[in-house]
């Protein structure tokens, strides 16, 4: 696995630096609804402050706008930086998708933000799955590193693919099999049990395309229709009604993800149980996330919707490594080399 130079080795006293973070917030209202990620970029800023960096300049995509556009403007999240690092040397530039030439990496894009920079410090794991040219591009431009962001990304997922400690549980579910098939296979192979709810549990009911039997679930939260307030009961899950939708796991898949989860030694967790966002389709949700913060386990918690409920329960602080990168993380997980990493020279 490659290990990229990090920006603590650099000579950053006097310099410009453009550090390339993962700012893509979501919004509220004009505000930002959730700061996690502005906070997880927190400490290479304070970092490159505290060594007498001149100016540091910041720059993040936000939302997948296909140009200008007023609704991804970056000036909520560079207020709420502001907030959080008061200090007249960090600037942060414009959402970096404005630029059409971003997502094709184009060089006249890179050259434009590594134009007066000094240095380049890439802290977007997130985003380093993405050959773009505020990830990639840039890096061959001027002298580049890793932010201390990501860094501890890398260090923590690599973990998981070395010796770890057993039992090893992976546990996954959202909507698509085909977004995680790859991390299901290089993952679960290695895994002692791998337990798959949401809808990815129907679709490998259907076709599994795993080289092993995945724990399914055994009954369901069945639902009359896709709302938030419909008809519900606990159905086998293997006999729900004619029409029916499983919007949660059941009580007994529950107890029985839970009792398994405890018991772990290293934990993978990327995936909603169920409709998670609907109270009344969350426990599955819940019931894997206290588990995984109670297990005495090394634990590692990816994607979105996953990370979301741990923070909304006020679990974060009780897992091992809460992951800032979705698809990032289970590229790496998969094998796959990440652009935004490989561009950095070796350590």
């Amino acid at each position: 696995m490659h290990r990229p130079r990090s920006v603590r080795d650099a000579d950053v006293a006097g310099k410009r630096v453009l550090v390339r973070a993962d700012l893509n917030v979501p919004l509220e209202g004009g505000r930002v609804a959730d700061d996690t990620r502005i906070r997880a970029s927190l400490p290479t800023l304070h970092d490159l402050l505290g060594r007498g960096a001149a100016h540091v300049s910041v720059c993040s995509h936000l939302g997948r706008p296909k140009g200008p556009d007023p609704a991804y403007a970056i000036a909520p999240v560079a207020a709420r930086l502001r907030e959080l690092l008061p200090d007249d040397r960090i600037e942060v530039l414009e959402n970096t998708r404005f630029d059409p030439g971003e997502t094709a990496n184009d060089p006249d894009s890179a050259r434009r933000l590594a134009d007066g920079q000094d240095l380049f410090v890439n802290d977007a794991f997130g985003s380093a799955h993405r050959a773009h040219a505020s990830t990639e591009g840039v890096s061959h431009l001027i002298p580049a590193y890793a932010g201390f962001l990501l860094e501890r990304e890398l260090e923590m997922l690599v973990r998981l693919l070395g010796p770890v400690e057993r039992p090893f549980v992976l546990v996954a579910g959202g909507a698509k099999v085909d977004d995680k098939v790859g991390v299901l296979v290089k993952l679960g192979e290695r895994a002692d049990a791998v337990l798959v709810g949401g809808k990815m549990a129907e679709q490998l009911r259907e076709v599994n395309p795993l080289p092993y039997e995945a724990e399914l679930p055994v009954d369901v939260i069945a639902a009359a229709n896709f709302a938030a307030d419909a008809e519900s009961r606990i159905a086998p899950y293997d006999d729900m009604p004619g029409g029916w939708l499983g919007l949660d796991i059941g009580p007994e898949t529950c107890d029985r993800f839970a009792a398994t989860i405890r018991g772990a030694r290293t934990i993978f967790w990327n995936g909603p149980m169920g409709v998670f966002e609907w109270p009344r389709f969350a426990e599955g949700t819940k019931a894997v996330a206290y588990a995984v913060a109670e297990a005495d386990a090394f634990s590692v918690v990816g994607g979105g919707d996953s990370v979301r409920a741990l923070t909304e329960l006020g679990l974060a602080g009780r897992v091992s490594w809460v992951s800032t990168g979705g698809g990032a993380s289970l590229e790496l997980l998969e094998g796959k080399e990440l652009p935004g990493v490989a561009a950095i020279p070796s350590a």
